[in-house]
């Protein structure tokens, strides 16, 4: 299963997705990239943040983890 969610956030945007476990968790994934730019050095791709039981958990995870990065550097 995988989902995706597809924010803009300070000049970046926000990629959010899971997918699930076979033990029943979802990962939590991000794919981060800048507005600005169309080459590869500012694409930011991020597997398995976290684990959680529920997929909204995992988005909510990433959603947030993707606004603390971008704030932190940028």
């Amino acid at each position: 299963m995988q989902n995706n969610q597809i924010q803009l956030y300070n000049g970046y945007v926000v990629q959010p997705s899971t997918h699930r476990l076979p033990d029943g968790s979802f990962s939590s994934n991000l794919l981060l990239e800048r507005c600005d730019s169309a080459c590869a050095e500012s694409c930011y791709q991020f597997y398995s943040l976290d684990y959680f039981t529920s997929e909204e958990q995992a988005l909510q995870h990433s959603t947030r983890w993707a606004r603390d990065w971008v704030d932190i550097r940028g």
